[in-house]
């Protein structure tokens, strides 16, 4: 029988500014999962990133059921009542609606989901990001599924050769979703032409080209700014990854993240500044909001979770923490002046916007 994973996130209420849920929130979002989802799920995880808490669930219900969209909506909003209690910094945030309409899409938590009959040996990856935008799963995942420099199964495993399919949403297109599908290797530069873009064009979905019906990653999408019509954060994306086998190893997949690339995000979503990996359950960085990703290997079986392993809690990712920590002192240091600060088009609080449209109006043609 087919599974699914379902992984949906929501900033519902940090302590003290954007930095981790509180105990007493976390607790009841995990308590409310675990008592209304007992006959739903065949198995869940509740964790948190920076002040983003994310559920994870298996179930048979397939993509988009209303059931297990609703039972996140109704635990996350569970939580909000708790931190509207302590008065927590934005409480219930992400939560852009006051009803659930049969789906969270659209209502502000990111979704990340997929279906597959599950194989003998089913290895999953989990990546939660926050500070910054969806597009910053774009570099990662390309390196992973389309370059041998990073990612050596690809001319090393036959099925792997034969290349993926991607699909590619633009987010800036408001009237429903405009995907794209690309093959690799054949379309790579005009995939690398649309990745370039990371506040626009945004990876969706992945799949096998050996076997078209497996899909291998899916991302959330959510733009927070076109729901609310106005800026309430950032919209810190999620991914599901299968790996090993007819996919990428987990390693090649996880590798990709050492680059600590520079994405959108940071203090006011206003900076390029690195993704930093960081361990499981970490606060934000009062250094400004760091972007920062955490990254979880489990299995899957009969839709049961293993014990997972925290990728990036090992000796190798301090080396690579400490990079990103130099990469965004450097960077912070330009200050004001682009590229440190994002172009006036992209900055997503309105003050500066208005100050320049202020200035405007004092400018003079001169003769």
């Amino acid at each position: 029988m087919k599974v699914t994973l379902s992984l949906i996130k929501a900033d519902i209420g940090g302590v003290g500014g954007h930095t981790r849920p509180s105990k007493k929130v976390f607790q009841e979002v995990k308590d409310f999962i675990e008592k209304n989802g007992k006959k739903l799920l065949l198995d869940h995880l509740v964790f948190y990133t920076g002040d983003d808490i994310s559920i994870l669930m298996s179930h048979r219900e397939g993509v988009s059921d209303k059931k297990i969209h609703q039972l996140a909506w109704e635990a996350f909003k569970a939580g909000t009542e708790v931190a509207k209690k302590q008065g927590l910094y934005g409480a219930g945030q992400d939560l852009l609606k006051d009803s659930f309409s049969g789906n969270v899409k659209g209502l502000g938590p990111a979704v990340a989901e997929i279906e597959f009959e599950e194989r003998v040996n089913e290895a999953v990856l989990v990546f939660t990001m926050d500070k910054t935008e969806p597009g910053a799963f774009n570099l990662p995942f390309y390196l992973a599924f389309t370059d041998p420099l990073w990612s050596p199964g690809l001319i090393l495993s036959p099925d792997l050769g034969k290349g993926f399919t991607f699909e590619v949403v633009d987010t800036e297109y408001l009237s429903g979703t405009k995907v794209i599908k690309l093959n690799t290797p054949e379309d790579l530069y005009d995939l690398a032409c649309l990745l370039r873009e990371t506040r626009r064009y945004v990876i969706k979905a992945i799949y096998s080209r050996a076997y078209p019906k497996e899909q291998v990653v899916s991302t959330s999408i959510t733009r927070l700014k076109h729901i609310a019509g106005r800026y309430v954060g950032k919209d810190d994306p999620v991914a599901i990854v299968r790996a090993q086998k007819i996919f990428p190893a987990t390693e090649e997949i996880g590798g990709a993240f050492r680059l600590a690339h520079y994405v959108g995000g940071d203090t006011r979503g206003s900076h390029n500044q690195p993704l930093m990996p960081v361990k499981f359950n970490s606060p934000a960085s009062v250094h400004y909001c760091i972007p920062i990703v955490q990254g979880i290997a489990l299995s899957v079986h009969e839709g049961k979770f293993s014990d997972f392993v925290d990728v990036f809690d090992e000796p190798f990712w301090d080396y690579v923490r400490e990079k990103a920590s130099l990469k965004s002192i450097l960077m912070r240091e330009q200050g004001f002046i682009e590229p440190s600060m994002l172009p006036r088009e992209e900055l997503e609080y309105g003050g500066i916007v208005e100050r320049l449209k202020n200035l405007e109006k004092k400018f003079k043609i001169e003769k």
